[in-house]
């Protein structure tokens, strides 16, 4: 339960630490603008007309994509991971690509760990947060525990029925970062920080759990998107104390719709 009180703090507009130092490295003009909460200086809770143009919701994240005359845009976490991956298969790309690329079988595996993230791990991180009476948190910890528990059935299931390659994920020994550790790794991080906080959420242990844990947050790639603990404990409170109007997400929880 909750330990905490109101203290009225307001979000942030910019990033801290070492998210901030890798908006400073890609600060210049470039082919693609990403649109993102404390990643670009807009306020997408003002919804400004230049989100808007890119999101029509006026959600982050989106991309605006300069290459196209006039520009382009793109909306939408999953569909513009898949746009990026789609695009670095196709170029001289010679970084790392986060799915699997020679088994049909191991990359659906990992599309339906991403779609449990989506559909599960996501609403009831929101729904435990929001949660305001004792009992209703009681219920949405463990809603969001179980949410967890399949996130982590589902990699033991891809790591018994497929082999170990590239977009096999962390979760597996000397594995590398996949598509899945991008998607679920901010709630794991918010996890660790949001909801031990505000939820006094235990965050489960055990020997391949820390081991992924361990390597995600870790991983360099991962690091340079995290800001300082404080962002995020203001930047949530509002979520945590259920103010009204939070956001289109907090509403949604509230009515029990799905996330727009």
């Amino acid at each position: 339960m909750s330990t905490t009180n109101d203290s009225g703090r307001s979000y942030h507009l910019e990033c801290t630490g070492a998210a901030l130092e890798t908006v400073k490295r890609h600060s210049e003009e470039a082919d693609i603008t990403l649109f993102g909460s404390c990643f670009y200086e807009v306020d997408p809770y003002k919804k400004p007309k230049e989100l808007l143009e890119v999101s029509p919701k006026g959600l982050v994240p989106g991309l605006k994509l300069h290459r196209y005359d006039p520009p382009r845009a793109l909306n939408e976490s999953t569909v513009i991971m898949e746009y990026l991956e789609d695009l670095a298969a196709r170029t001289s790309f010679d970084g790392l690509l986060l799915l699997p690329q020679d088994d049909p079988y191991a990359r659906a595996l990992v599309r339906l760990q991403a779609d449990h993230v989506n559909r599960a791990l996501v609403p009831a991180f929101y729904r435990f947060l929001q949660a305001q009476d004792a009992d209703a948190q009681i219920a949405a910890g463990q809603e969001f525990r179980a949410a967890l528990d399949g996130l982590v059935s589902l990699f033991e299931r891809a790591e018994k029925e497929t082999e170990s390659g590239p977009g096999a994920g962390l979760w597996r020994e000397g594995g590398e970062l996949n598509w899945v550790d991008v998607m679920a790794g901010p709630w794991i991080f918010r996890m660790t920080n949001v909801l031990k906080h505000y939820r006094a959420f235990e965050v489960p242990s055990g020997p391949k759990f820390d081991v992924w844990l361990k390597g995600l947050f870790e991983h360099p790639a991962f690091k340079k998107t995290c800001s300082t603990e404080e962002l995020y404990l203001n930047s949530y409170e509002r979520y945590a104390y259920n103010r009204p109007n939070t956001s289109q997400v907090a509403n949604a929880i509230n009515s029990g719709r799905g996330l727009p």
